[in-house]
């Protein structure tokens, strides 16, 4: 049996989940809703405040799928209760970061500027030129943008300049060293 999938997910006050057929899932709460289409084959029951997700059968496949559909039910109830944040740091001499109404300008050493729209359900603040902080209720929406955001100027191995997460650690590499 699945550690993770036999697990039930307990649904806090304000959250309320419903199952349509076909395993389509929906999750609506003080953040917002979120909606998503599972794995035909899972059992997904909600029953006395909280969700549970069985497997029909014993085969590879259901056994992955368990602990996996589970854990996408989770993360929809996290996200629409506290939401899903990540932190960006900008490292380098003149690079930095703003936001002009939906969207966000990066200055990356670029001949211009890079502008990056906001997607909807997500939203971008800048603190500090060289912060940017990415939130919102879809984990996968909001890590995607980050990724995306990052990957505009990945962090170099030399100087340590670019875009890195906050917990990220840069393993830097020493340069050339002259002949003598």
């Amino acid at each position: 049996m699945s550690r993770i999938g036999r697990m039930p997910i307990t649904i806090p006050a304000g959250v309320n989940v419903s199952v349509e057929g076909n395993n389509v899932v929906t999750v609506k709460g003080p953040n917002g809703t979120l909606t998503k289409q599972l794995h035909k084959d899972m059992i997904i029951k909600v029953e006395n405040g909280s969700v549970i997700v069985k497997r029909p059968s014993d085969i590879k496949m259901h056994k992955a799928l368990h602990g996996l559909t589970r854990t996408l039910i989770a993360n929809m109830v996290t996200g629409v209760t506290a939401g899903y944040q990540k932190n960006l740091e900008i490292n380098g001499v003149g690079y930095r970061a703003q936001k002009q109404g939906k969207k966000l300008v990066l200055s990356l050493g670029y001949s211009h500027p890079v502008e990056m729209e906001e997607p909807a359900g997500i939203t971008v603040e800048v603190p500090a030129p060289n912060k940017i902080i990415v939130k919102g209720a879809d984990k996968q929406a909001v890590g995607e943008f980050a990724a995306q955001i990052r990957s505009k100027r990945p962090p170099e191995p030399y100087k340590g300049k670019g875009i890195k997460y906050e917990t990220e650690v840069i393993r830097r590499k020493e340069g050339k060293t002259g002949k003598k």
